[in-house]
């Protein structure tokens, strides 16, 4: 299955409870335009419901689940959508019955959205609506850059919306056939409760693997790597490009103890343990920059499929900041391995002080046949340009691009590689924007 199908497929199934609703209604006539907006406010509470379950069933956090859809950042944005489109038609819902109601009299429409408190169900609705309102509206920064450690708690509640927003449902569901709306919906919210299980509960007990640090390296001023070492019997197996989240047990952290943050994996899967390069970008990530040597911290994952294969024309790898982890990681693989690759590695700093691992990439350069290493200096050189690139890899358009960095660079990587002829086919990149 193709990445592209995999997430049509999701959407697919996603409304597939608004297509059965429309095969068990009666449809009015054409000069009813009041019976018409009673339909669409119903199928608006249909889809709302099916998105925000398939939503969930998507978040599972399943090590490899991810992988069909491109890795879990690519999963992710669908799932991002989905929980928009729902909140959308959460918010059309009421109006549109309101509307509807408004046909007979502004007083039945009034009753409509505000019945007397005796009418549960209407109820249960609003407060699914602005319970799910309450934990959307962060994610799309209704209210401004949302804190990550915030926006997870709010987050957590969407399994009471769900719950209400089921009962909603079954309480006043008249839209599908009784037999369909109880086997659709049993089915998906079992599959939903199935996720947030497995995320928020069995994941935490078995799916974390404990590891130990090992040792803390610094290769730059507000940059570690940390070596780690299996504290248990299970051992992480992983690809290289792929990310983990780690969960730091050092009671000495200022910030960020017990609580999980994505990373990239910089080390090769033959290597006896992992390493793990952080960079300093927020409260978590700049307490970890002290993490003290034998400490234990757990690891959750792999995820992420960032790397393909068969790429006959070659690599052009694109890396700005931190988001050279990945590919350090395959360049340290393919000198283990041995193996030979047509891969040109531009990596764009602001300063040579910025140029994490510059001296270990300058030397795998030399020592691995087929590997070029560019570096574009911003202070120096300005953005990245289409000639920049096209000096330095003039065969660029035959290759297979791999992005990795800020999302201002991954915009403008993108739009000049595709420029040169790459198509989006051959473009690969990685945000790592999970909110």
């Amino acid at each position: 299955m193709t990445v592209r199908m995999a997430h049509l497929c999701s959407w697919l199934v996603a409304l597939l409870p608004v297509v059965v609703a429309c095969f068990g209604m009666d449809f009015p006539s054409l000069d009813r335009p009041g019976a018409w907006l009673n339909i669409l406010g119903r199928l608006t509470g249909v889809a709302a419901l099916s998105l925000l379950l398939m939503a969930a069933i998507l978040s599972a956090r399943v090590p490899g689940f991810d992988r069909p859809f491109g890795g879990l950042t690519k999963l992710w944005q669908t799932h991002h959508q989905m929980g928009a489109v729902a909140l959308l038609c959460v918010l059309a819902h009421p109006v549109l019955l309101a509307l509807a109601a408004a046909e007979v009299s502004l007083s039945v429409a009034v009753t409509t959205l505000f019945p007397p408190f005796d009418h549960l169900a209407t109820w249960l609705g609003w407060l699914a609506l602005i319970g799910m309102v309450v934990f959307l509206a962060p994610s799309f920064h209704f209210l401004g850059e949302p804190e990550y450690g915030r926006w997870k708690w709010l987050h957590r509640l969407s399994g009471p919306v769900i719950v209400l927003a089921l009962i909603h449902t079954f309480m006043l569901s008249r839209t599908m056939p009784g037999y369909a709306t109880e086997m659709i919906w049993t089915i998906m919210a079992a599959l939903a409760v199935a996720a947030v299980s497995w995320r928020f509960v069995i994941s935490r007990r078995a799916g974390r693997l404990r590891y130990r640090v090992d040792a803390v390296d610094r290769p730059a001023n507000n940059v570690v790597e940390l070596k780690l070492l299996p504290a248990g019997r299970r051992q992480l197996h992983y690809e290289v490009g792929q990310f983990v989240y780690l969960v730091p047990y050092d009671r000495r952290l200022a910030a960020g103890y017990g609580e999980e943050h994505p990373y990239t994996l910089s080390s090769s899967p033959l290597e006896a343990g992992l390493r793990i390069a952080i960079k300093d970008l927020g409260d978590a990530s700049r307490a970890i920059q002290h993490i003290s040597p034998d400490s234990e911290v757990t690891i959750e994952g792999p995820y992420g499929r960032f790397f393909t294969d068969n790429n006959p024309g070659g690599e052009l790898w694109i890396a700005g900041g931190i988001g050279i982890t990945p590919f350090l990681a395959r360049a340290r693989h393919l000198a283990r391995t041995g193996e030979t690759a047509d891969i040109h590695l531009v990596y764009c700093v602001q300063d040579e002080a910025r140029a994490l691992f510059a001296t270990e990439l300058a030397e795998l350069a030399e020592t691995l046949e087929g590997f070029k290493l560019s570096l574009h200096y911003f202070y120096r050189q300005g953005p990245l340009t289409g000639e920049f690139l096209s000096a330095e890899c003039p065969d660029l358009a035959q290759r297979t691009a791999y992005v990795c960095g800020p999302l201002p660079l991954n915009q403008l990587a993108v739009r000049i590689v595709r420029e040169a002829g790459i198509p989006v086919s051959r473009i690969h990149t990685e945000e790592f924007n999970l909110i």
